[in-house]
């Protein structure tokens, strides 16, 4: 018998048992994560994050991302199984992104998976990292149940997805453009503001106003999906046009009227497409979701229609190999077959 029979005999005895150990690893773009879970437990959840490396660039290097994850994967994994206070022969299944994302960075999580799968023969899952944002709610929400209704925000993804299953995850709107979190790092860059963008545009609208004009995307259009461009583009005039007038912009301004403006697009369409399709609970993905004025705006705006919303604690928005682990186990719940050794990773899965 071979390893793919082998890998199948074990997935197929793990499918009605919660006890046993995922290894799951973590490499999509400059995070190098790596997590045990059993169940909807957390063992350990290690990141290496290569926030301070790429800060100086304005953004993400993958070729510089890629050298990094070589260099911390094997030394994370060690620390996780460390931390979970077990060893590599203890391992049931071992779980790695395989896409979306960068592909050198792919690469180095898949190829590491893959060899340390066949050298202790245990089963390998192919994980996609959107559902492994949407299943980080499960690992906060231990009563959450399928089906439900999530809004998806990162730095590449922005998506209202109406999930039956883990299998089954409708998109019912998404992003014509820029994802979310992406142009939240363009707009800090524009006004002047370090990467990563998301949490300085936080910090900086606190002390700002909303109290520039900034378009409304497909405004009384009946739609689900986002545009973030044409935002983008009237922050980018009104800083052209306050230099050239030599007038000094007020950053707080900008910040908190673009944030105003990005978050209530979110929460108005999350919220909206709960009520038209019936579903009572919302849950919230991404590393977006780590933003303070959505969580509050998503909550008031539940509460007022009587939906239940769902927040993962900040640690689990932003990209993590806990919520890769519990995909896999779902993922083996519903029977999927174990990922041959010529697994190779998909940037545009």
């Amino acid at each position: 018998m071979g390893y793919v029979e082998r890998a199948q005999r074990k997935l197929d005895a793990l499918r009605d048992r919660d006890d046993y150990y995922i290894l799951a690893i973590e490499s999509s773009c400059d995070e190098t994560a790596v997590a045990v879970i059993r169940g909807r437990e957390i063992l350990a959840n290690e990141i290496d994050s290569q926030i301070e490396i790429h800060k100086r660039f304005g953004g993400v290097v993958p070729e510089i991302a890629s050298r990094n994850h070589i260099l911390a994967i094997d030394p994370l994994v060690k620390i996780a199984l460390e931390k979970a206070g077990i060893t590599k022969e203890d391992i049931d299944v071992i779980a790695v992104t395989y896409g979306a994302g960068l592909l050198g960075a792919l690469l180095v999580g898949v190829s590491y998976a893959k060899a340390l799968a066949y050298a202790l023969d245990k089963p390998l899952v192919a994980i996609d990292h959107i559902k492994g944002h949407v299943c980080a709610n499960f690992l906060a929400y231990p009563e959450l149940q399928f089906p439900f209704m999530c809004l998806l925000a990162s730095g590449g993804h922005t998506e209202i997805l109406d999930v039956k299953s883990y299998s089954e995850m409708v998109v019912l709107g998404q992003t014509a453009d820029d994802a979310a979190g992406e142009a939240f790092d363009k707009v800090a860059r524009v006004i002047g503001l370090p990467y990563p963008g998301g949490p300085q545009i936080e910090m900086a609208a606190k002390e700002g106003k909303d109290c520039i004009p900034l378009p409304r995307p497909f405004k009384g259009e009946k739609t689900y999906n986002f545009s973030y461009s044409g935002i983008k583009t009237a922050v980018i005039n009104y800083a052209h046009n306050c230099a050239q007038k030599g007038i000094e912009m007020n950053k707080a301004d900008v910040a908190a009227s673009f944030q105003a403006r990005a978050v209530g697009m979110l929460i108005e369409n999350a919220v909206k497409a709960a009520l038209e399709k019936e579903e009572k609970t919302i849950v919230i993905a991404g590393g977006v979701a780590a933003n303070t004025a959505l969580r509050e705006g998503m909550q008031k705006a539940a509460q007022k229609y009587g939906i239940k919303v769902m927040l993962p604690p900040k640690k689990l928005c932003t990209d993590n190999a806990a919520m890769i682990g519990e995909a896999a186990f779902f993922a083996i719940k519903e029977g999927l077959h174990a990922a041959l050794l010529d697994l190779d990773a998909d940037p545009n899965l």
